[in-house]
């Protein structure tokens, strides 16, 4: 794992917020570790509107790991992320920030989610994500720091 410091922000990608809160999901109790002992630390922990939208989209449709979750309790999770984490708006400069690195590296199709959270780190001068995606964010390793979960 990298070493990380206390002031240096990290960002939360999707599938680790999603392990890290639904017991059933693959490697829960890894993500869950990882996050408390990060906010143990106080570091500082990021999240996007694009990574809220998405947490949102796997939990209420049916997974390996689970039945799709009622709506009421998917937005009270929603809620309590929002309280719980730094939030990243989607900006104008988080777009400037994409079509500069779509025009650097190429990519297309879901790759541009990916991107726009590279983008949104940039913008947000956020270092390091933590991923159990690690090989979809390889091609970002120029910008970014990876965390593998």
């Amino acid at each position: 794992m990298a070493k990380t410091s206390v002031r240096t922000p990290i960002f939360i990608d999707t599938n680790v917020l999603v392990s890290s809160t639904i017991a059933t999901a693959p490697f829960h109790a890894k993500a869950l570790t990882l996050v408390q002992g990060y906010l143990r630390k106080k570091t500082q922990l990021w999240i996007s509107r694009q990574v809220l939208r998405e947490y949102v989209t796997v939990l209420t449709r049916p997974q390996v790991f689970a039945n799709p979750i009622p709506i009421n309790t998917v937005i009270a999770q929603v809620n309590f992320l929002q309280k719980r984490f730094q939030i990243a708006d989607d900006t104008a400069q988080v777009t400037e920030k994409l079509m500069l690195l779509i025009q650097k590296i190429p990519i297309g199709g879901k790759q541009v989610h990916d991107a726009n959270i590279v983008a949104t780190m940039q913008t947000y001068d956020i270092k390091q994500l933590l991923t159990n995606n690690v090989a979809d964010f390889n091609r970002f390793a120029q910008f970014i720091t990876i965390i593998p979960l």
